[in-house]
Parts: C-alpha cells; sequence; structure tokens
C-alpha cells in the first residue's frame, strides 16, 4: 500500500510544473476534458432529474439543492484546466472512469506517465 508520504506528488512523479505542452497536446487535452465533464453533467443531469421526479415535500426539495450545490463544488474542483493541474486532473478523472486512457492518446510520454501513477495512487488510497 502506498501512504500519502510516498504520493506521486511528493516523490515529482506527478511534478506537472516540468511539463511544457505543445499545441498537439493541448488540443489533445482540451478534447478530453471537456469529453470527460460532459460525461460527469450528463450523469449528474439523469440523477438530479429522478431525485425532483421524487419530489413530496419541501424539505426533499432542500436536499435535491443540497446535493446539487455540493456536485457543483466537486465538480468545480476537480476540474481544473490549468496546465499546471492537468496530469492530476487527468489522473483523477482516469481513476474515476470518467475518462479512458485512449482519449489521453497523443500527450507525451511522460505526461502520461504521471497521469497513470496518480490514477493508481488514488485507486489504491481508495482501496485502503
Amino acid at each position: 500500500m502506498t501512504s500519502p508520504s510516498n504520493s506521486p506528488i511528493q516523490n515529482g512523479d506527478a511534478n506537472q510544473h516540468d511539463f511544457p505542452w505543445s499545441r498537439s497536446e493541448k488540443v489533445i487535452a482540451r478534447k478530453a476534458f471537456d469529453a470527460a465533464l460532459k460525461r460527469e453533467l450528463h450523469e449528474l443531469i439523469q440523477e438530479a432529474k429522478q431525485m425532483a421526479s421524487r419530489i413530496q415535500q419541501p424539505s426533499d426539495l432542500w436536499d435535491l439543492e443540497h446535493y446539487l450545490t455540493e456536485r457543483r463544488k466537486q465538480i468545480n474542483r476537480t476540474y481544473d484546466y490549468r496546465y499546471s493541474q492537468l496530469t492530476l486532473v487527468f489522473g483523477k478523472l482516469l481513476c474515476q472512469n470518467w475518462l479512458g486512457e485512449e482519449e489521453l492518446r497523443g500527450l507525451g510520454e511522460d505526461k502520461l506517465k504521471s497521469i497513470r501513477s496518480y490514477a493508481k495512487f488514488l485507486a489504491e488510497m481508495a482501496a485502503a
């Protein structure tokens, strides 16, 4: 098991500041980012519709509002399109299955290694 002190971030494996992004990599990254966000938002819309259809009393309405507010905050924290953060974002999205590795094809091997490493770390932490 990997401990937080052995995280890829602290070991420098995910030091995204060292990664220059080429023009073609930026195009691939934007497409993958947008596709993952679209998938997650589509699922959220379906969940919200189901929850809304079950509203029977005022407290149910506020439960839905609270749920949507928390999900919005979570999505805003996750989807950070700064190049300095993208390897971490993609690692998390890969781990959570919002993104497939094939969508990242064309990124440099250094970035892919960092993304895979972080996804693996997150999976190990979740299993612990």
